[in-house]
């Protein structure tokens, strides 16, 4: 296969979607710069444009990347494409057969995730505080706060940058458990209705939560419910900011993982494996070493390096066994250069 490097125009991959939808249903998408390419029973949605680099773009291209991305999967969902699994942002192929190469070697992945997604959908969630300066203005009239900027000023009567500094932190750290009881009070009411739940990092400390929630879609109204109650609870105090119902991105997003030849190379070496193996060796070659060198087991011979270069040996085979997996049925893994080159992409759910 052509490894996918590179190039001054590529094919820009949105999503997957089953082949069941009209053919009406496809070609009213051309309209909007989109297509499909198909194999067997999945078609990737796909637009002809310059290659991105997401390694070498500013801030502010990534972002209208990034909108334009999330714009188009849900455009693609809101035309009829209810069943779409995205693509990590940024995914890029030089040519249609990379494509229908990635389709076939993930299509059981593809297969089964589409199925699991077929009446579900993410609701994603920001929760901020209405009034910041006066939820910091009550934080400040604890009786901790309150206790510390005493002592600071029996020490003196001007209060130091370093002073400042132990109460900013202080502030900080109540603060944080504010928002972490609020925002576990908000999980803990919204979770019997939900398959999963990721909470993502907060912008800034003015914000509770951000997190996204994996619904049966017939829950959702049952979820904006229960957040209206929330807001009713808190009177005010909070705002809620609820977007959805949207694609599955902060749970299933299908990557493409190019894996290093030299990388499978070395970690067959490391585990002491031979040119062709069954699969299960692996995972016994790891063990066998890792006696030799975890801390745990070694006490008067630690080599926390090499331990961590077996570690990582071991993890580079897994993501190589799976490759191998989903271009062929053999019982064995050949770990010869030859057929390491013809295995070195991966399709996975992001983690």
């Amino acid at each position: 296969m052509t490894s996918l490097r590179m190039t001054t125009k590529g094919i820009y991959i949105y999503g997957i979607v089953p082949n069941f939808y009209s053919t009406d249903l496809f070609r009213s998408i051309e309209t909007s710069g989109v297509y499909a390419i198909s194999h067997e029973a999945i078609s990737a949605i796909v637009s002809d444009r310059e290659t991105t680099c997401l390694d070498s773009m500013t801030r502010e291209s990534l972002a209208h990347l990034l909108v334009h991305h999330q714009q188009t999967i849900e455009e693609l969902q809101g035309n009829g494409f209810t069943m779409i699994i995205p693509m990590r942002l940024g995914t890029m192929v030089s040519s249609k057969e990379e494509v229908l190469t990635i389709l076939s070697r993930g299509f059981d992945l593809m297969m089964d995730t589409l199925k699991k997604i077929e009446y579900l959908t993410e609701n994603d969630m920001a929760v901020t505080w209405s009034d910041f300066p006066g939820i910091l203005k009550e934080i400040a009239g604890y009786p901790e706060i309150i206790s510390l900027k005493e002592n600071i000023m029996k020490a003196g009567e001007i209060i130091k940058k370093v002073d400042q500094v132990k109460i900013g932190m202080l502030v900080k750290e109540k603060l944080d458990e504010k928002n972490k009881k609020v925002e576990l009070k908000i999980l803990d009411l919204l979770s019997p209705i939900c398959l999963d739940m990721k909470t993502h990092e907060v912008m800034n400390d003015q914000m509770v939560t951000n997190t996204a929630f994996l619904l049966d879609r017939k829950n959702t109204k049952t979820f904006e419910n229960i957040v209206d109650q929330l807001d009713q609870e808190y009177n005010g105090a909070l705002n809620f900011k609820l977007v959805g119902p949207l694609p599955c991105y902060s749970f299933y997003t299908i990557e493409i993982k190019e894996l290093d030849p030299g990388q499978v190379v070395l970690a067959k070496s490391e585990l002491g494996l031979k040119d062709e193996i069954a699969e299960d060796e692996i995972k016994k070659a790891y063990l066998e070493q890792a006696k030799k060198f975890h801390p745990d087991a070694c006490l008067h011979n630690v080599d926390k390096e090499h331990f961590n270069q077996i570690t990582n040996a071991y993890h580079t085979l897994l993501d190589y066994s799976a490759a191998v997996r989903q271009s062929s049925r053999k019982e064995n893994i050949s770990l010869s250069i030859e057929k390491i080159m013809d295995n070195l992409i991966l399709v996975k759910i992001k983690e």
